[in-house]
């Protein structure tokens, strides 16, 4: 089966701590909300420290066109993209050797937070070596759950192509989008969450040459993957486009839907497998928010343990979108040596809609 090989992520250059961003928020808000004091214990509550963006705060200040956003987005996606297939390719924790971009089969390109034709992928093909002939897959709209469905996606490309070597990068600029005269909560919820990152994964078939490029003893095997759309669910997540741009969309009913939908979703798809929910080891979920976590282990009757992982990389990072799940898979990657070990990897997104992934870490 497909193995997920290399994992490379890249870190936008202006850190920020939660206290910094709080107070950004109450200069921001504090005229439109009476209450602003105690509407700002959401950025408490969801308990991120730090987090990272494209721009410092003295950018979101000032006032900037649709245009202008996603000129930054198309420069900063391209920057950090290129960084994290670089990182990614040639990652001495995971990879034996350099995998040079000409080998690179096919390269899928995830996106939700800016618009660019050609895709950004395109503008990184021109700055890298990668063969005029790899395969471009860009997929958007899907929001947070983009990163484990492009993944899906590579793995089933590795299935049916057992030679191929697959890229899956994940760029999220959510701060571009901010919105500096949207006074719904939505957008304050929003402000407290997201962040900026970028990711790549390396995917290969099973004959592919893995034996020479892997460091590690075991690796995550690809066993099957699952969609699921909840019916008429449109307004939970997404974007409200408008004049000025992405306004977010974000409902407070997420929490609920997971704990009364996801069970009955993750239970027979583990079950084809002969497996129960008790017998997953590894929950590498996308960390949407504290309380999206703590749903998780509700629906799931779960551990807090088991989603210990991705609350550490909300923590550090916030809440990057489709991103998020690759630094929470990167951590396993690290550390995870066991061979039999069952993972789950998982991501809600707008539709409403789970994407999951489930793999076995197997001997290279």
């Amino acid at each position: 089966m497909p193995k997920i090989v290399s994992v490379g992520i890249c870190k936008p250059p202006y850190s920020m701590t939660q206290e910094a961003v709080v107070a950004f928020a109450k200069e921001m808000f504090s005229g439109a909300f009476s209450d602003i004091q105690r509407l700002l214990q959401v950025f408490q509550n969801g308990q991120i420290e730090t987090r990272n963006f494209a721009k410092d705060l003295s950018w979101f200040q000032r006032e900037h066109t649709w245009k202008e956003k996603n000129h930054a987005y198309i420069e900063c996606a391209t920057l950090f993209g290129v960084k994290a297939i670089q990182t990614c390719l040639q990652n001495d924790a995971f990879l034996q050797r350099r995998v040079e971009e000409n080998e690179v089969d096919a390269f899928f390109f995830i996106s939700s937070t800016g618009l660019s034709t050609p895709t950004i992928d395109v503008k990184i093909m021109n700055r890298l070596s990668f063969s005029p002939h790899t395969k471009r897959i860009p997929i958007w709209g899907l929001g947070c759950a983009g990163g484990a469905s492009g993944l899906a996606r590579a793995l089933e490309y590795c299935k049916a192509f057992p030679r191929a070597k697959v890229i899956v990068l994940a760029v999220e600029l959510c701060s571009l989008t901010f919105q500096r005269h949207d006074v719904s909560k939505s957008n304050l919820i929003g402000t407290s969450l997201f962040a900026d990152g970028a990711a790549c994964i390396l995917v290969a078939g099973e004959e592919a040459d893995i034996c020479s490029l892997s460091l590690l003893p075991a690796l995550p095997a690809y066993l099957d993957a699952q969609s699921t759309l909840l019916k008429d669910s449109e307004d939970v997540m997404g974007w409200d486009v408008k004049n000025e741009g992405l306004y977010v969309v974000f409902s407070k009913h997420i929490p609920t839907l997971i704990k009364t939908w996801l069970r009955p979703n993750i239970e027979p798809f583990v079950r084809k497998h002969g497996l129960t929910l008790s017998d997953i080891t590894h929950f590498i979920a996308h960390p949407g928010g504290k309380k999206v976590l703590e749903a998780y282990q509700e629906a799931l009757d779960m551990p807090s343990q088991k989603t210990e992982t991705s609350l550490n990389v909300l923590k550090e990072n916030g809440n990057m979108s489709s991103v998020t799940v690759f630094y929470v898979l990167e951590r396993y990657m690290r550390r995870v040596r066991q061979t039999g070990e069952i993972g789950m990897i998982a991501a809600l997104g707008p539709g409403f809609s789970s994407e999951l992934v489930l793999v076995r870490w197997e001997d290279i």
